[in-house]
């Protein structure tokens, strides 16, 4: 019997990693008819459980047109037995009987076993979230995106779809709670969700909850802006316990009381040190009625979300934690460590903890980002372990300095997988929850957040490509995936560089016509998102529309608005008299924005009207505009204009390149010097355990390199150590300037030093450069400036004896340093807000 359980075990292990295909449409005597099937499911099982089996039904019907029958005992015939392995009876019975070996779901959190036989599809849970994940990887396999409802991706209609015998599945999530804040939901989502459904009551959270029990999520922080999950709707607490979904409130929202309950019922000001009696009462009746499954947010900031007051002292927020614990304890009847709890270390609160502040030891501490990405803080290698373990929140959207972004998905996967690989590696694995903004259209990046929290181990840099060609396919079908994820890896990307709020006619510069470039780019980003667009059939339009095509097209047309105003600018000072074509044309561009919005809302009758109310034009600070404003333009009276000629375009220098040479040589250009694409070394010298590793796509022009593991030591810039090497030639010699772009990282571990690189050029000693010393305050000047390019740019001075061949070489210091770009500045580079070109010849 003992070696039959291994044998099991190792079959069961072998096979988690991915999940193989157990549906299909092709009959066989190796296969039964799902169509014919009966599904079983104890009445008596978690509502988690039954709600996955009616789901289930739902989805076959969708299908296949057929709905099959939900019974409470298992018939002769063909069946779907769907079952906690905690509180099933079907299971229970199965097991005693010998039919299936959970061995793989004891003491398992979420996890599932899917097996098949003759006539009789199991699927078993640890427990009821691991049960549903288990069945809606059957809807998965079946073709329904859990997208279906959310962005209207059809279901393909399947006449016969069969079970294949003897496939065994099984897996469970790394991450323990993974899930989404819905926040900064006004005006789009507000507007939107009290058009359809009344406001944010149950009928609108029982999309949300489905949503994310078909991501393999488990845990929801609720819209907050004057809104109250508790509060609002009696029937929200009852419709997540229905989904099973795991509550909780933001990180300045204590003992499950929302932030607006405050306004609504509160007395006094916020302030725990004149206002203590009533704040804990306010908590306590949070907490007592809050029975469903929840972590708890302990701590305080000020009224808001605002920082806490200057005089607040380390020993008040552990203060305010010991009453808040006491608050648990006594509601619970428990003690506090039996309820999960988080403790948020969100901006000043990061401060005070690193100046010493105490947490419980069964707290998670939730490490945060800065609002744009870039995580703050991690557990050092090594750091004593807690109970509690530690959390990441993190950003798809934001309100606040240097300025808000909340229009569209300017999220690349390439950096949300770098920085949660960090977190991952770094040992934050307890919470992952991301600030989602209205969901819509933060759909790809919610698949991909959710997906890699299962699993981080199981997708590399490497996997990118493949892992959006297989969503794009699982919401478009095979024919046009692999065009498809390349253009939303594109867009992606182009939006990173600056998001659409902080677009200006000054951002990108009409030198190395890299304003025209960006334009040209986008608007052939833009036939291709066209031209597959009318090629697909007419049940994926809207889906298309909103999960691609809209997103392309109204940032094409918003940089190119940006463009015309900054070639109008030129025009006036020129005076050119095609200044006023291009006042004409950014007009037009405005109207267009408008348009593009009122396409969105006409989708699919009207159901997604609102969705795209954000304002996005005009700002003049980090708050959005109440209402657009078009760029100013000037116009020329045709008796003024004097036309010149275009300036001329700047001198090809290349040094003399001897024959022979073979791959990646760089070469000084005038005006652009020399630059060089971090991922186009002539050579990699990998050593001490350490690689140099390309992040694809990772970057504002093009892919990134970065030294793993990530958790390797700091290393001296000698000799041998891990270094890349990259041959260029001049024809300058005396000062150059070399600048490295690095991705904006943060000084996460709080070194002296900040995260260093070193350079070095031919036999001279290597400079040691720090590309975040100066972040010894996060939100300070230099900081807006990083998050705002989405790039830390830091120079080094070094002297060229001669002209001709040289090498540059790149040494890895501390690991997390992002390297983009290397550009040598000779004196006469012209400003640009991407750098120059890349100089580069190919032998």
């Amino acid at each position: 019997m003992k070696r039959i359980i291994s044998f099991l075990t190792i079959s069961l292990l072998a096979i988690c990693c991915d999940a193989q295909s157990i549906i299909t449409d092709n009959a066989s005597k190796a296969a039964f008819a799902l169509t014919r099937a009966v599904i079983c499911v104890d009445p008596d099982d978690g509502q988690p459980v039954l709600q996955s089996a009616s789901c289930l039904q739902q989805d076959i019907e969708m299908v296949t047109g057929v709905k099959l029958p939900i019974s409470a005992t298992i018939p002769d015939g063909p069946a779907i037995i769907i079952g906690s392995n905690e509180r099933s009876k079907l299971v229970r019975a199965l097991t005693a009987a010998g039919n299936i070996h959970p061995i793989s779901l004891k003491n398992q959190w979420e996890g599932y076993l899917i097996q098949s036989t003759a006539n009789r599809l199991i699927i078993a849970g640890s427990d009821n979230r691991g049960t549903a994940y288990g069945v809606f990887e059957i809807s998965r396999q079946l073709g329904v995106s859990p997208w279906y409802w959310w962005a209207d991706v059809p279901v393909k209609k399947r006449t016969q779809l069969f079970v294949k015998q003897h496939i065994t599945i099984s897996d469970a999530p790394k991450v323990k709670y993974r899930g989404i804040f819905i926040n900064d939901e006004a005006p789009a989502l507000a507007n939107w969700s009290k058009e359809k459904f009344g406001g944010f009551n149950h009928r609108f959270y029982e999309k949300v909850f489905e949503l994310i029990l078909r991501l393999k999520g488990n845990y929801l922080w609720p819209a907050m802006w004057g809104n109250a999950f508790y509060d609002d709707d009696s029937l929200n607490i009852r419709m997540a316990e229905k989904y099973g979904i795991v509550m909780g409130t933001s990180h300045h929202e204590p003992l499950m009381r929302a932030h607006d309950e405050w306004r609504r019922y509160g007395t006094g000001p916020w302030n725990y040190d004149s206002n203590a009696v009533k704040l804990k009462a306010f908590w306590r009746t949070g907490l007592q009625r809050a029975t469903n499954e929840k972590i708890v947010t302990v701590g305080m900031r000020g009224d808001g979300d605002e920082p806490m007051s200057r005089e607040t002292a380390t020993a008040l927020l552990e203060r305010i934690v010991a009453d808040q614990r006491k608050i648990i304890s006594d509601v619970t009847g428990k003690p506090a460590s039996e309820t999960p709890q988080l403790w948020a270390l969100y901006k000043e609160v990061q401060d005070y903890y690193d100046k010493g502040m105490s947490v419980p030891d069964d707290v998670t501490l939730l490490l945060c980002d800065d609002n744009w990405g870039n995580i703050r803080k991690l557990p050092k290698p090594g750091e004593r372990s807690r109970q509690g373990g530690y959390g990441i929140y993190y950003h798809f959207d934001y309100v606040g300095a240097p300025r808000n972004y909340k229009w569209l998905n300017t999220n690349s996967i390439a950096r949300v997988w770098e920085q949660m690989h960090l977190a991952w590696e770094f040992n934050a694995r307890q919470i992952w929850i991301v600030n989602v903004g209205d969901i819509k259209p933060m759909e790809f990046p919610i698949s991909f957040f959710l997906d890699y929290a299962w699993n981080p181990e199981k997708t590399s840099p490497g996997d990118l490509q493949q892992y959006t060609e297989q969503w794009a396919a699982a919401q478009f079908g095979t024919p046009y995936a692999k065009d498809i994820a390349a253009i939303i890896a594109a867009y992606t990307k182009f939006n990173a560089r600056r998001k659409p709020e902080l677009l200006d006619a000054n951002t990108y510069r009409l030198n190395y016509d890299e304003w025209g470039t960006v334009v040209k780019d986008y608007n052939e980003l833009l036939k291709k998102a066209s031209a597959i667009d009318s090629l697909l059939p007419a049940a994926y339009k809207d889906a298309y529309f909103q999960l691609v095509l809209h997103p392309v097209k109204a940032c094409a047309n918003l940089n190119e608005l940006y463009y015309y105003a900054a070639l109008n600018k030129e025009a006036i000072k020129n005076k050119q008299l095609m200044a006023n074509t291009y006042a004409d044309r950014v007009k037009a561009c405005y109207l267009e924005d408008s348009l593009i919005t009122v396409a969105y809302h006409q989708l699919n009758n009207r159901k997604w009207n609102h969705m795209m109310d954000q304002t996005h034009i005009g700002y003049t600070n980090w708050q959005q505009p109440p209402v657009q404003k078009m760029p100013a333009v000037k116009y020329l009276p045709a008796d003024s204009a004097e036309e010149r000629k275009a300036p001329g375009t700047h001198k090809l220098m290349r040094a003399n390149i001897p024959g022979g040479v073979t791959g990646n040589v760089f070469y000084q250009e005038e005006e652009k010097g020399v630059s060089i694409a971090a991922d186009h070394f002539t050579r990699a010298i990998h050593s001490n355990g350490i690689t140099w590793t390309i992040l694809p796509d990772h970057g504002r022009t093009g892919s990134a390199i970065t030294p793993f593991p990530v958790t390797a030591k700091e290393q001296q810039p000698v000799g041998n150590a891990p270094h890349v090497e990259y041959d260029f030639y001049t024809y300058s010699k005396g000062e150059v300037t070399v600048k490295a772009y690095c991705s904006p990282t943060l000084n996460f571990h709080s070194n002296k030093n900040g995260l260093q690189y070193a350079v070095s050029i031919d036999n001279e000693a290597p400079q040691i450069i720090s590309i975040n010393k100066e972040d010894a305050i996060t939100y300070t000047s230099i900081w807006n400036k990083w998050v705002a390019d989405n790039i830390i740019i830091q120079s080094s001075k070094h002297t060229l004896s001669t002209t001709g061949k040289h090498t540059l070489k790149y040494w890895m210091v501390n690991s997390g340093v992002i390297l983009q770009q290397l550009v040598l500045d000779f004196g006469d580079l012209k400003e640009s807000y991407l750098g120059p070109p890349e100089t580069i010849f190919k032998k």
